[in-house]
């Protein structure tokens, strides 16, 4: 078989649907979304459903399923209904396919959650903060009242499978704040959390904010404090941390991020939509409007997969980039690790002798180690992990 070809095959795919729509934007928000758009949402809803059903010969199975934005929460049951609906109708699926959605805690209320819970199966709530000060920095117009209650409802209404995800390295934030902020989480006995170091994104209202010294810079150690501080109070309430930035308990890990970090295939569709498939990185129109007449107008024969009539950009994606994305994707999985077997059977080549030098060389720094058929990062390798990425991002020999 060609050195060039990418040889594994892959027979379960995801599919991550966008919902460009905001009430509020963030100030860290760097996201494809809108906040004054809500008049487009149901015939966004019918776009999103046109692009489900124009995919051409597409005969995998799914075993997830992702609503992201933006806020998903704005989509009323019916309407989410219809998505999912259309998805299995269009798709072939497991029978224990994930459906996550993500919800603005003030969103998720006693009805809406009881409403949603026939098709949903795992909700994740965007906390952020337990701090009333950091909440309004980041322009979020929910309040930790509104957190405890969600979890409280979503209990009721039989979700066992809830995400929180928070915020940490923030503009004069303290290791005592992020500690409240830990306490306040766990309180809530959430079955997984996300924990992300903040990102000042060009264009963000807080990128311009710290740029102007209207807000501090966040302090890089200090974060890297926090991180620690967090792994340690994770570990001693009961999670595992299965992923650089996620903890869960056990059976409760995000079977679609991690379809992500082992680098196989997911199908992006909504506005700004991005998709991976068959070596190709899809990413669809952003603007929400141009979205829903491309979706109206199709065209008269089908596409090439996995392109969609919503498609804008189709970069082919070459096997040596392939390979360095499914390095440094599967070593984020801290337990899991990347299989030596897995790569062998995708690329044709051992894992351990293409990489020997760059492998034995993170190994005598304390980055590196194999367990079993496993190649993982060192527990002092995760606050610095881009740096052990990088070691294997080399050319393709010639």
């Amino acid at each position: 078989m060609s050195k060039g070809k990418i040889m594994g095959r892959q027979s379960v795919w995801s599919l991550y649907l966008h919902i460009p729509f905001c009430a509020t934007r963030c100030t860290y928000c760097a996201f494809n979304t809108y906040t004054d758009r809500h008049a487009l949402l149901d015939d966004y809803v019918k776009a999103i459903c046109s692009e489900i059903g124009s995919l051409n010969n597409f005969n995998h199975r799914i075993h997830t399923l992702y609503f992201g934005g933006g806020t998903p929460s704005l989509l009323r049951p019916f309407q989410l209904e219809e998505i999912i609906s259309h998805v299995l109708i269009n798709f072939t699926y497991s029978p224990s396919l994930e459906i996550t959605q993500e919800l603005n805690p003030r969103d998720a209320t006693e009805e809406y959650l009881h409403a949603i819970r026939k098709y949903v199966s795992r909700i994740s709530l965007g906390m952020q903060s337990v701090n009333p000060s950091e909440l309004q920095m980041f322009s979020r117009d929910h309040e930790h009242s509104h957190v405890v209650q969600a979890m409280e409802y979503a209990r009721q209404a039989g979700f066992d499978n809830i995400n929180l995800d928070l915020i940490y390295g923030n503009p004069g934030q303290t290791l005592d704040m992020w500690r409240d902020s830990l306490h306040a989480a766990l309180e809530l006995d959430p079955d997984h959390l996300s924990m992300y170091a903040l990102s000042l994104e060009n264009g963000t209202e807080l990128k311009r904010r710290v740029t102007y010294n209207e807000l501090p810079l966040p302090d890089p150690d200090l974060a890297a404090d926090m991180y620690e501080l967090a792994s340690e109070m994770m570990e001693q309430a009961g999670f595992t941390q299965y992923e650089i930035s996620n903890w869960a308990k056990p059976g409760k890990e995000c079977l679609h991020n991690i379809q992500y970090w082992k680098n196989l295939p997911y199908l992006g569709m909504g506005a700004g939509a991005h998709g991976y498939a068959n070596q190709t990185r899809t990413v669809n129109v952003m603007k929400p409007e141009i979205y829903i007449e491309r979706l109206k107008n199709l065209p008269p024969n089908p596409l090439p997969f996995p392109q969609t009539p919503a498609t804008m950009t189709a970069e082919p994606i070459d096997r040596q980039t392939d390979m360095f994305e499914t390095i440094f994707t599967g070593l984020r999985l801290l337990n899991e690790g990347l299989s030596l077997t897995a790569f062998e059977e995708r690329y044709g080549e051992k894992l351990e002798a293409k990489f020997a030098d760059e492998i034995r060389r993170l190994t005598r720094m304390g980055l590196l180690w194999q367990d079993g058929d496993a190649l993982k990062l060192t527990k002092a390798a995760r606050l610095i992990s881009n740096r052990v990425f990088q070691e294997f991002a080399v050319e393709e020999e010639t």
